[in-house]
């Protein structure tokens, strides 16, 4: 198993610098300034000026120059300067992460917890009315953005009822003079994640129940089942000890691509309820021509995506021992 991992890894290198240098380049060639985004609006800077503040940002030069020096910064862990918050990128992205991690794991914890038994429920009562409610349910959730949804709770549970915040991580208030202890200062937060993770959970459980309906499905039509339940065993026995973890290779697949959002972030959903995380920035990033930002949380989304692969191969043989690594 650790020899399979070091190779995925290795492979993983040549992948990286190919990404990196797609990654570059189409940052790069966004339209606009970053040197006029640096000094603001009605900055009255000479041409020469421009140049020096132009070479200081490492923007000097052709693209593959450019590329050659940022790639070196890369492999000694430096990946530039904000130009927006004026700060070391490393630094702001390890400000903003846990943000978005804390977000994405309660949300996805709640949808899994939701939707396995759902999953396993609409399986077992194959086409009957709980199963067509859920069904349909589930492709109204795939079929919502997750942004308009998310502007409906924001109208009915903040605008018209007043119950929780709309928008942010904190009152600004609150923040501003201090909370009184750490519990208020948890729930103030806890009140501010209510919507985001209720828009976040309902759109992972919509793909989640129908993935465990469909799985469950396949499994339980296979002949072992049967004979299982032939032998006398218990329907719970059946379902959840032997049909249930022969049903969780497709499901392993499927939340091994949700790992990279657990960090990366849920670019729209951040903008729409301002939640500090990186995808908030990194929009920031775009609107402002932040490209060091906006290339290290690109290449950051993608190495999460690389490993987000490669743990679903590894947990294959974990849930299957059939499956070899090797």
């Amino acid at each position: 198993m650790i020899k399979y991992i070091l190779k995925r890894l290795l492979n993983m290198i040549p992948v990286i610098f190919i990404i990196s240098i797609l990654i570059f380049a189409t940052v790069r060639s966004m339209p606009g300034d970053p040197v006029n985004a640096y000094l603001g609006m009605g900055s009255k800077v000479t041409p020469e000026q421009k140049e020096v503040i132009r070479e200081q940002l490492g923007l000097n030069g052709p693209m593959h120059e450019q590329y050659i020096r940022w790639a070196g910064r890369l492999v000694q862990g430096d990946l530039g300067e904000s130009i927006k918050y004026k700060k070391p990128v490393t630094e702001l992205i390890g400000e903003y992460i846990w943000n978005t991690f804390l977000l994405n794991v309660i949300s996805l914890i709640l949808a899994v917890l939701v939707s396995i038994p759902i999953g396993i429920k609409q399986a077992t009562k194959k086409y009957s009315k709980f199963d067509n409610f859920w069904t349909v349910f589930s492709l109204f959730g795939i079929s919502v953005p997750t942004f308009f949804f998310g502007l409906v709770l924001v109208f009915f549970l903040s605008l018209q009822l007043g119950l929780l915040p709309m928008n942010g991580m904190r009152d600004p208030i609150q923040a501003a003079f201090g909370y009184p202890n750490i519990f208020a200062n948890l729930a103030d937060v806890a009140s501010h994640m209510v919507i985001p993770v209720i828009v976040l959970a309902f759109g992972s459980f919509s793909s989640l129940s129908r993935y465990v309906r469909n799985a469950m499905i396949d499994v339980i039509n296979q002949d072992y089942i049967r004979t299982a339940r032939a032998k006398g065993l218990k329907e719970k026995v059946v379902i959840y000890r032997h049909a249930f973890k022969n049903a969780l290779i497709p499901l392993v697949t499927l939340l091994g691509s949700y790992i990279p959002s657990l960090f990366s972030g849920a670019m729209i959903l951040e903008t729409v309820f301002l939640w500090p995380g990186l995808g908030w920035i990194l929009i920031e990033a775009i609107n402002s021509r932040d490209l060091s930002v906006t290339t290290a949380v690109l290449l950051f989304s993608a190495v999460l995506m690389l490993l987000g692969n490669l743990l679903s191969d590894v947990l294959y043989s974990v849930v299957d021992p059939r499956i070899k690594t090797e």
